[in-house]
C-alpha cells in the first residue's frame, strides 16, 4: 500500500521541535545553509511498471543543486552542555538520471527533484572558540528519508508523489564564526545514505541505495 507524506508535515515537526526546545534551551540555535550537493552512482532495482520485469540498472545521479527547487537544509541544535547537543535537521538533498541512464532503464523521467527529504534526530559535538572565534564540530544522525517520487515509465505510467522511503543516516563536519553574540556563519562537509524503496502507478517498484556529498554554507541565529 503506498504511503503518502506531506513534506510541510515534515518541516512542521521540526519546527515545532526547535519552538519546544527553544522554550526551555539555555543554548538553542537554528541554522539554514544551502550549497553544493552530488550523488555518486548507485544501482536501482524493483519492478517496471505495467509488466512486473525486473529492473536492474546502474544511475549515475545528478545534484544540480542550484537549479529549482534548490538543495537546502535546516537544523535545529540544543546545546545541553558547551560541548555537547541534540538536535533534529530536514535535508532538501535531490538526484536527476541523466538522459542515458533514465533511457537505458527504460524511463522518460526519473528522479527525486523534490527531494529525497532526508530527516534525522543528531548529536553535535564541538570545540568552542578553538582557533579565536572559529568553533569546529562533528555530528551524526539517523532517521528517514522521505522521497518525492517523481518517475515516469515509457509505457506510459506517471509517479509523482511523497512516499517514506527507509531508513537514512547522516554525518557532517565543519566550523563557525561567530559574527555577533546571535549571530555566525558556518561552513561544513555532509554525508547522508539512505535505503529508498518506492512503489510506481502500474504495480511497479524502484529500490536504491542513494548516497550524497554536500558542501554547505549556512547561517545560525542563537536564542
Amino acid at each position: 500500500m503506498k504511503t503518502n507524506i506531506s513534506a510541510a508535515a515534515a518541516i512542521a515537526a521540526l519546527s515545532l521541535f526547535c519552538t519546544t526546545s527553544s522554550a526551555t534551551a539555555q543554548d538553542f540555535e537554528f541554522s539554514l545553509y544551502s550549497g553544493w550537493q552530488t550523488s555518486p552512482h548507485s544501482r536501482i532495482n524493483g519492478d517496471y511498471p505495467g509488466t512486473g520485469e525486473d529492473i536492474d540498472a546502474l544511475i549515475g545521479w545528478e545534484g544540480r543543486s542550484f537549479e529549482m527547487p534548490i538543495y537546502y537544509g535546516i537544523r535545529g541544535t540544543w546545546w545541553r552542555t558547551d560541548r555537547l547537543g541534540f538536535g533534529a535537521e530536514f535535508t532538501h538533498t535531490k538526484v536527476y538520471a541523466p538522459d542515458d541512464d533514465k533511457d537505458d532503464a527504460g524511463f522518460d523521467r526519473l528522479e527525486f527533484t523534490d527531494g529525497l527529504n532526508i530527516v534525522t534526530a543528531n548529536a553535535l559535538y564541538r570545540w568552542p572558540d578553538r582557533f579565536n572565534s572559529l568553533t569546529p564540530y562533528v555530528g551524526g544522525g539517523v532517521g528517514l528519508s522521505l522521497p518525492h517520487v517523481d518517475v515516469d515509465s515509457s509505457n506510459g505510467f506517471d509517479t509523482y508523489e511523497l512516499q517514506i522511503g527507509g531508513p537514512a543516516m547522516r554525518l557532517m563536519a565543519g566550523a563557525s564564526y561567530d559574527i555577533t553574540e546571535r549571530v555566525s556563519l558556518f561552513g561544513e562537509y555532509q554525508f547522508t545514505a539512505s535505503h529508498n524503496e518506492v512503489e510506481l502507478e502500474g504495480d511497479g517498484s524502484i529500490e536504491s541505495n542513494i548516497k550524497t556529498n554536500a558542501v554547505n554554507f549556512g547561517l545560525t541565529l542563537k536564542f
